[in-house]
C-alpha cells in the first residue's frame, strides 16, 4: 500500500512555546524551526493550517475559549470551525481508527501537554501515521510515527474537519425516499431487531403446539409426566420470550429516538438556511403547521411502519405452519385477509383527496391562531377580540367540516372489514369443527385449537399491512406539506464557499438596480456611490425611497440585483454569506431578544466573550446605567417577548449586541427611533466613539442624528439625489433642505406664548 499523505502550507505565523518543543522532539527526534508569532496557541495554529488545506482562511482573532478554559479544547476548536462554515467534530479515537483515515484531509491531533500536530497520512501496511508539526516550514516532509511513540504524548483527542462546499446543492430533497434512507442508517440495530423478531416468531408457535399436544395427547392418555415436561418447556419459553421482547422494545425505542433527533435537526437546519424573504412572504403560522407535519411522519416511521414490518416477519414464519396444520383453513384465512386488503385499498384515493383539504383547513386555522398570539398587543389595544374570535370560529368550523367528512369516509372501510374479521375468528371455528366431524381420518381437535390461535396471529399482520398503506397515503400528504417548506431553494453560499476577506469597510455601489419579487417598480434604480473605509454614512429619504433596501443588499438578504455591490473591492456575491453577515453589526427598528439573561443576549454572536467585554459594549450603547439598576444586573432573565424591558431598553441591548463583536461595518436602521429623548441623546453622544475604526451606515428619519456623519446619502424614489456632508446638502440639495426645515421649524419660529405677549405689548 502506498503512503497516503498530502502537503500542508503553514504559512500563517504562530508559536506554541516550550511544551510544544518537548513533544515535537519526542516524536520527531529534533526541535523544529519556529518563525511564528508568540501570541498564537499551537492548537489554534494547527487548526488554521488544517483549514487552509481546504481553502479556508481562519482569523485566529475570532477564536474564543470556553469560560474557564486555559488550553483550547477540542470542543472549542470544533465550534470555531463550525462557526466559520466548516464541518467539524471533536472526537476521541483509537489507533486502529486512525488507520482508517486514509481518504480524509488533515486531522488535528491534540497532545496531552496542550500542543497539537497534524496527521497528514497513514500507511496501514507499515502501521504508521505521518505527522507534521504545524509550525514547520511547508517544505518539511511529515515524519512517520508508530503507535508506541504516539501513545506517549497523545490521549486520543482529535478534531476532524472538512469543507461543507456543495452540501446545499447535493443534499437530497425532503421526501419519503429520504426518510427511508434515514431509517436505513440504523442497519445494524435493524438487523438485531429482525433477528429478535424472527426468534420471537418461532417462539409464538410453542403455545399452540403445547395446546395441541395437551388436548390430543395428555388429556387422551392421562399422561402427567408429559404435562409436567410441557409446563417446564412453556415456562422456559415464556422467560426467554419476555427477555427477548424487552430487548427488542429497548432497541426499537433507541432507534426511534435517534431517528427523531436526526429528523428534527435536519428540519431545523433547513429552516435556518431558507432565505429571509421566504419568511417575510409566508405567515409564520402556516410555516410552523406545515413543518410540524413531520411529527406524523416520525410517529409513522418509528411506530406503525416498524411494528408492521416486524409483524410481517411473524407472518412468514407462521404461514407455512398454518398450511401444515390445515391447508383448507389456511386458504380461507388468506382469502379473508386479501378481501380486507382490497376494501382498504379501494378507499385510499378518496381518503387522500379529502385529507388534502383537511390539511389545508388545519393550516389556515393554525395561521390565524399564531398571527393572533404574535400580534396580541395590537389585538388588545384596538379591541379586535370579537373580529379575531369570529375569524377563528370560521376556520375551526371549516376544519371541523373537513375532519368530519374524512372521518365519515374512513368509517366505511372499517364497517365493511368488521364482518370479515368476525368470520375469520368464528367462521374458522365452525368450519374446523365441521371438518373434524366429517373427516373420516379423524381430524384432531388439538390441531383445530392450535390453528385458531395462530390464525389470528396471521390475520393481524395482513390487516395491519393494508392499514399501513392507508396511513402511508396520509403520511405522504404530510410529507408533501413539510416538503413545500423544506425543499425551497436555500440561501446560496450560506454555509461555505466564497471569499472570506478581512474587511476594512470600503463600500461601493456600481449601477445597482433591484426590484422586490412580485413588484414592477424598482426599489433602487441605477444607484452608484462609494464611501471609503471608516466613513460614517447617513442615509435619508422619504418613506419608500430605498433606504432599508441598501442595507438588505449589503447583508446579502436580497442577491438578485443588477450591477455590482462591492466591499473593499470584492463583489459581494462572491463573498461567503455567513462571513459577510458575521462582519456586520446590525441594529433594526424592531429587534428580537431571546429568552435568557441580559449577558447571554449581548454575547449571542460570540458566546466565549467575558463579562468585561459585555460591560464595555453595554457602556458604549448607553445600556450600562439601566442594567446595573436591575436586581440581578447582567444576569437578569429576559422572558419571551421581553415584557420586563421597555422599548428603549430593548433597543440599547440590541445596539450592545451588535457592538460586542467589534464589527468593521455597522448598520443602524432606524435604531434610535424607539428610544426616548434621553436614551437617544445618550446613544447619539456615543456615535463618534461607536464609529471609531469602523464604517457606519445610519438610516434615520431624524436628520438631527445625522449631522455628525462624514457623508449623507439622499434618496428619492430609489435614485440618488446627492451625497455630501450635512452643511453642503443644506446649500445644494433642495429635498434635504426641505426635510431639514420640516423637522427643525420649531427652532426657527418663536413659540406661541412669546408671539402673544409681543402682540399685547404692541397693543
Amino acid at each position: 500500500m502506498e503512503d497516503v499523505s498530502f502537503t500542508l502550507d503553514p504559512a500563517a505565523p504562530g508559536r506554541s512555546g516550550a511544551k510544544g518543543t518537548n513533544v515535537t522532539s519526542q516524536l520527531h527526534g529534533a526541535p523544529t524551526r519556529c518563525e511564528q508569532q508568540p501570541e498564537m496557541h499551537a492548537r489554534v495554529l494547527a487548526t488554521v493550517v488544517a483549514a487552509r488545506f481546504y481553502g479556508m482562511e481562519l482569523d485566529p482573532g475570532e477564536f474564543r475559549r470556553a469560560p474557564g478554559e486555559e488550553t483550547p479544547s477540542a470542543q472549542s476548536l470544533s465550534q470555531w470551525l463550525q462557526n466559520s462554515g466548516m464541518w467539524a467534530r471533536a472526537l476521541r479515537l483509537r489507533w486502529r481508527q486512525l488507520m482508517r483515515l486514509q481518504d480524509t484531509g488533515p486531522v488535528v491531533l491534540l497532545f496531552a501537554d496542550g500542543t497539537a500536530g497534524l496527521l497528514t497520512g497513514v500507511n496501514a501496511d507499515k502501521n504508521v501515521i505521518f505527522l507534521k508539526d504545524p509550525r514547520a516550514p511547508s517544505g518539511d516532509n511529515p515524519l512517520p510515527v508508530d503507535e508506541l511513540r504516539l501513545r506517549q504524548v497523545w490521549n486520543g483527542e482529535v478534531v476532524l474537519l472538512r469543507t461543507e462546499r456543495g452540501v446545499a446543492e447535493t443534499e437530497a430533497p425532503f421526501s419519503l425516499r429520504w426518510l427511508f434512507s434515514l431509517v436505513m442508517q440504523e442497519r445494524r440495530s435493524l438487523r438485531d431487531i429482525a433477528f429478535a423478531s424472527l426468534t420471537l416468531s418461532f417462539l409464538t408457535i410453542f403455545p399452540p403446539l403445547l395446546v395441541m399436544t395437551v388436548v390430543d395427547k395428555v388429556l387422551t392418555h392421562h399422561s402427567m409426566s408429559t404435562l409436567s415436561l410441557l409446563a417446564t418447556i412453556l415456562t422456559i419459553a415464556v422467560v426467554f420470550e419476555t427477555l427477548l421482547g424487552y430487548s427488542r422494545r429497548l432497541i426499537t425505542i433507541t432507534i426511534g429516538t435517534r431517528i427523531d433527533a436526526r429528523l428534527n435537526l435536519h428540519v431545523f437546519n433547513r429552516l435556518l438556511r431558507l432565505p429571509i424573504d421566504y419568511f417575510e412572504r409566508h405567515p409564520s403560522g402556516e410555516t410552523m403547521h406545515k413543518v410540524m407535519q413531520i411529527n406524523k411522519v416520525r410517529e409513522f416511521i418509528t411506530g406503525k411502519l416498524l411494528t408492521t414490518m416486524l409483524d410481517m416477519i411473524t407472518l412468514f414464519v407462521l404461514l407455512p405452519f398454518l398450511f401444515y396444520l390445515n391447508t383448507s383453513l389456511a386458504w380461507i384465512v388468506l382469502a379473508c385477509s386479501g378481501l380486507i386488503a382490497i376494501i382498504i385499498l379501494a378507499y385510499l384515493r378518496p381518503l387522500r383527496v379529502v385529507f388534502h383539504y383537511v390539511i389545508r383547513a388545519e393550516t389556515e386555522k393554525a395561521s390565524v391562531m399564531t398571527e393572533t398570539v404574535y400580534g396580541i398587543r395590537t389585538v388588545k389595544s384596538l379591541a379586535l377580540e370579537p373580529s379575531r374570535r369570529a375569524l377563528y370560529d370560521e376556520q375551526v368550523a371549516d376544519a371541523g367540516r373537513w375532519r368530519l367528512t374524512y372521518a365519515k369516509l374512513a368509517n366505511w372501510p372499517q364497517t365493511l372489514v368488521t364482518p370479515i374479521q368476525r368470520f375469520m375468528s368464528i367462521g374458522v371455528i365452525l368450519i374446523g369443527a365441521w371438518m373434524a366431524l366429517n373427516d373420516p381420518s379423524g381430524y384432531q381437535v388439538g390441531a383445530l385449537f392450535a390453528f385458531m390461535m395462530l390464525s389470528m396471529r396471521v390475520a393481524a399482520p395482513l390487516v395491519g399491512l393494508a392499514r399501513l398503506i392507508e396511513d402511508y397515503e396520509e403520511v405522504g400528504t404530510s410529507v408533501g406539506e413539510a416538503a413545500s417548506v423544506l425543499n425551497r431553494p436555500l440561501e446560496s453560499n450560506a454555509a461555505s464557499g466564497g471569499l472570506r476577506p478581512k474587511f476594512a469597510g470600503a463600500i461601493a455601489f456600481d449601477d445597482v438596480t433591484f426590484t422586490y419579487p412580485g413588484t414592477k417598480i424598482p426599489a433602487i434604480s441605477r444607484l452608484s456611490f462609494e464611501v471609503p473605509a471608516g466613513t460614517m454614512l447617513g442615509i435619508v429619504g422619504r418613506s419608500g425611497s430605498g433606504k432599508s433596501t441598501i442595507t438588505r443588499l449589503l447583508q446579502g438578504i436580497n442577491r438578485e440585483f443588477s450591477g455590482y455591490v462591492k466591499i473593499d473591492g470584492a463583489d459581494l456575491r462572491e463573498i461567503n454569506l455567513r462571513h459577510l453577515r458575521q462582519s456586520f453589526g446590525t441594529v433594526l427598528q424592531e429587534n428580537f431578544l431571546f429568552r435568557g439573561s441580559i449577558r447571554e443576549n449581548i454575547i449571542a454572536a460570540r458566546p466565549g466573550l467575558t463579562l468585561e467585554d459585555v460591560v464595555r459594549a453595554a457602556r458604549l450603547a448607553g445600556a450600562e446605567e439601566f442594567i446595573e439598576r436591575m436586581p440581578n444586573g447582567y444576569e437578569t432573565f429576559i422572558q419571551e417577548g421581553s415584557p420586563n424591558l421597555s422599548g428603549g431598553q430593548r433597543q440599547r441591548l440590541a445596539i450592545a449586541r451588535a457592538l460586542i463583536t467589534d464589527p468593521r461595518l455597522l448598520i443602524l436602521d432606524e435604531a434610535t427611533s424607539a428610544l426616548d429623548p434621553e436614551s437617544e441623546a445618550l446613544v447619539n453622544a456615543n456615535l463618534l466613539r461607536i464609529a471609531r475604526g469602523r464604517t457606519m451606515l445610519i438610516v434615520s428619519h431624524r436628520l438631527s442624528s445625522l449631522t455628525e456623519c462624514d457623508l449623507i446619502l439622499v434618496l428619492e424614489k430609489g435614485c440618488m439625489l446627492d451625497i455630501a456632508p450635512h452643511r453642503v446638502l443644506l446649500e445644494r440639495c433642495s429635498v434635504y433642505r426641505q426635510l431639514w426645515q420640516q423637522q427643525n421649524r420649531h427652532m426657527e419660529q418663536p413659540s406661541r406664548p412669546t408671539a402673544v405677549v409681543q402682540a399685547i405689548g404692541h397693543g
